[in-house]
C-alpha cells in the first residue's frame, strides 16, 4: 500500500475501500490544518503578551513557532486540497466502471432480444439501456 491510501485488491469494493480512504484522510489533513491554525494563533498570543513584558527575545521564538505553524497549516490544506481531488477522480472512474459493466449486459441482453423480434422484450431491453445511459 502507498502510504496506507490505497490497498493491494483491484476489485471493485477495494477500489471503493480506497476511495472512502482518500476521503478520510483527506479530512483527517483538514483537521490536522485547523490545529496548526489553533497554535499559530496561541503562538500569536503569547508573541502580544512577551511584547507586553519587553522580552523580545522570547517573542521573536514565539513568532519563529507561529510563522512554522501556518505554513504547517497551509501544507496540510494543500495536501487535503489535493487528496480530495484525487478522491473525485477516483469516484468518477468508479461510476463510469459501473456504467460500462451495466452497458455491456444490457448491450448482450440487447442482442439476443433482438433475435427474438419480440417488440415488447426489446422495448424492455431499450429502457433499461437509457436509463443506464442517463446515470
Amino acid at each position: 500500500t502507498m502510504f496506507g491510501l490505497f490497498s493491494s485488491s483491484s476489485s471493485s469494493k477495494g477500489i471503493e475501500d480506497d476511495l472512502m480512504n482518500l476521503k478520510l484522510s483527506a479530512k483527517q489533513l483538514k483537521r490536522e490544518s485547523a490545529k496548526s491554525e489553533k497554535e499559530m494563533a496561541k503562538a500569536k498570543e503569547q508573541v502580544r503578551k512577551a511584547i507586553d513584558k519587553n522580552r523580545l527575545e522570547i517573542a521573536r521564538e514565539y513568532s519563529t513557532l507561529g510563522i512554522l505553524h501556518k505554513k504547517t497549516s497551509g501544507d496540510y490544506l494543500r495536501l487535503a486540497v489535493r487528496t480530495e481531488a484525487v478522491a473525485a477522480k477516483l469516484e468518477v472512474a468508479i461510476k463510469t466502471q459501473k456504467v460500462t459493466t451495466s452497458m455491456g449486459q444490457i448491450t448482450k441482453t440487447m442482442g439476443k432480444v433482438m433475435q427474438t423480434m419480440n417488440l415488447v422484450k426489446i422495448q424492455e431491453t431499450m429502457d433499461k439501456f437509457e436509463k443506464v445511459g442517463q446515470k
